[in-house]
C-alpha cells in the first residue's frame, strides 16, 4: 500500500503556527518579489481569491475583504518541511519527497495494519508537533493514493482527513467521481486527447485498451493506466544526481548597473557550486542567462545567454563565479533594464570519475578551501563566507515588503514569550 501525505494550504498554514491571529481569517501568500499569489488559505479561496492573482491588481480586493497578504517566508517553510517529512520517516523508511508539502510513502509488511487508523496517527503526530494540518489518501499504488487524498481533502467532514481506497467498489467510485483534468500526471495536452477519445473521468481512461494507450502515447502514460487500474507499476522514486543544477531569480527591480549584475550572477555561481559539492558532482559547463522585464512592452528589450565550456571540470566557486561573471559581462547591453538572470552548471560528473588533462587542472588548493567554506557555512548558517564580489549582507535580493519573521531559522526571530 501507498499513502499521500499533503499538508493543507502549506505556506499559509506556518504562517498560522506561529501567528494564531491568523487561524480561521483568509490569508494569501506571494510569490518571490511579492508578485502573485501562490497560496491562499481555504477561507480566501471561499472569497473568490485566484490562485496566481497579480497583487497589484487584486490590492483593493484583498483590502476589501480584509485578506492577510504576506510575503513568502522561505526559510520559515524549508524547516517547517523538512521537519514533516522527519515525522513521516518514523512510520516507514520508504519515504519519497515529492514536493516542500507532500510525500509518497510505501508500507512494505503492513498487511495487518488498519490504514484507517495508522493514516489518523500520522496526521494526529504532525499536527501536534508541528501545527500543520495534513489529508492523507492510502491505497494500493501510488496514482490511486493521489485519487485518495483528493477525496480526503474534498471530504473532511466525512474522511476526517483520511481516505482508504481499499477495495474494488472504492476504487471504481473514486475514479468515476474525479475528472480527468484533475488525475496525477495528466496536463492539458493530454486531456485535450483523452477528452477527444470519449474520456470524462479517470475511470473512463482505464477503459481503454493497453495497446491503444501505448502506441497511441508512451510508456508513461500505459503505466499510469495500470496503476489507476490498481497495479502498482509506478514506484517510488529514488534519489538521483542531478543532470543540470539552476539558480535564476527575479531582481526586486529593473537594473542597467553591470556591477549590480556581476554580483547577482556571482551568487547565483556560487550557489550553484556549493549544490554540486552537497552531491559530490563537478560540472563541465556554465550557461548564463540574462533578460529584460517583457511585461513591459513600452522600454526596450533584450535576451542573452550563451554557454561556457570549462577546460575541465570543477566544483569550485572561484572559478564558476569568475566565467559566470565574465560571461554575463560578454551579454549585457548599456541602457537595457534587466528584471532576471541566472546561472545553470551543465555537464555534470562525479568528483571520483572524470577524466584527467595533462595539462590543464585545477588548483589543488581549492578543493580543501572550498571544503572549510562549507563547513564553516554550514556551522553558522546564513552564509558567513563569501567571495568578494557578492553582497555581504544579503544573498537573496527580493521584494519582500510583508515578510513575517524567521520563527524557526533566526535566533533573533525566536518567539519571546513573557511571563
Amino acid at each position: 500500500m501507498y499513502a499521500l501525505v499533503d499538508c493543507n494550504n502549506f505556506y499559509a498554514s506556518c504562517e498560522r503556527v506561529f501567528n494564531p491571529n491568523l487561524c480561521n481569517k483568509p490569508v494569501a501568500i506571494l510569490s518571490n518579489n511579492d508578485g502573485c499569489v501562490i497560496s491562499r488559505s481555504d477561507e480566501a479561496k471561499a472569497i473568490g481569491l485566484p490562485m496566481g492573482a497579480p497583487i497589484f491588481k487584486w490590492e483593493g480586493f484583498c483590502k476589501a475583504n480584509n485578506i492577510q497578504v504576506l510575503s513568502s517566508n522561505y526559510p520559515l517553510y524549508g524547516d517547517m518541511s523538512n521537519r514533516v517529512m522527519k515525522i513521516l520517516e518514523q512510520f516507514t523508511p520508504d519515504v519519497e519527497v515529492y514536493s516542500i508539502d507532500e510525500a509518497f510513502i510505501e508500507f512494505k509488511g503492513f498487511e495487518n495494519y488498519n490504514f484507517n487508523d495508522y493514516g489518523n496517527k500520522i496526521r494526529q503526530r504532525i499536527l501536534k508537533w508541528t501545527g500543520i494540518p495534513t489529508c492523507v489518501g492510502i491505497a494500493p499504488t501510488k496514482a490511486l493514493s493521489k485519487v485518495a487524498n483528493k477525496i480526503a481533502r474534498k471530504f473532511p467532514n466525512q474522511t476526517s482527513g483520511v481516505y482508504v481506497i481499499d477495495s474494488e467498489e472504492k476504487r471504481i467510485k473514486a475514479l468515476k467521481w474525479i475528472k480527468i483534468e484533475d488525475v496525477w500526471g495528466i496536463g492539458w495536452r493530454l486531456q485535450k486527447r483523452l477528452k477527444a477519445k470519449g474520456c470524462k473521468t479517470a475511470f473512463d481512461f482505464t477503459q481503454l485498451q493497453d495497446d491503444w494507450v501505448r502506441k497511441t502515447f508512451s510508456i508513461t502514460e500505459w503505466k499510469l493506466k495500470k496503476d489507476l487500474e490498481g497495479i502498482s507499476k509506478i514506484k517510488l522514486d529514488e534519489v538521483k544526481a542531478k543532470r543540470a543544477i539552476a539558480t535564476t531569480r527575479s531582481f526586486d527591480y529593473t537594473y542597467s548597473d553591470i556591477d549590480y549584475i556581476k554580483e547577482r550572477i556571482s551568487t547565483f555561481a556560487t550557489s550553484c557550486a556549493e549544490k554540486l559539492r552537497i552531491q559530490k558532482s563537478s560540472c563541465n559547463m556554465i550557461y548564463v542567462i540574462l533578460s529584460s522585464d517583457r511585461h513591459k512592452k513600452d522600454e526596450q528589450q533584450h535576451r542573452g545567454s550563451i554557454i561556457v565550456s570549462l577546460p575541465y571540470p570543477t566544483d569550485s566557486s572561484l572559478i564558476i563565479s569568475k566565467e559566470a561573471v565574465r560571461a554575463v559581462t560578454s551579454i549585457f547591453k548599456e541602457g537595457i533594464k534587466y528584471k532576471r538572470a541566472g546561472v545553470i552548471v551543465m555537464g555534470l560528473v562525479p568528483n571520483n570519475n572524470y577524466q584527467l588533462d595533462i595539462f590543464e587542472h585545477e588548483n589543488p588548493k581549492h578543493k580543501s578551501l572550498m571544503s572549510a567554506i562549507d563547513g564553516l557555512n554550514k556551522k553558522y548558517k546564513d552564509y558567513k563566507i563569501k567571495l568578494g564580489n557578492q553582497d555581504l549582507k544579503r544573498t537573496w535580493k527580493m521584494r519582500q515588503e510583508r515578510l513575517s519573521p524567521r520563527y524557526t531559522t533566526d535566533i533573533n526571530d525566536i518567539i519571546k514569550v513573557k511571563c
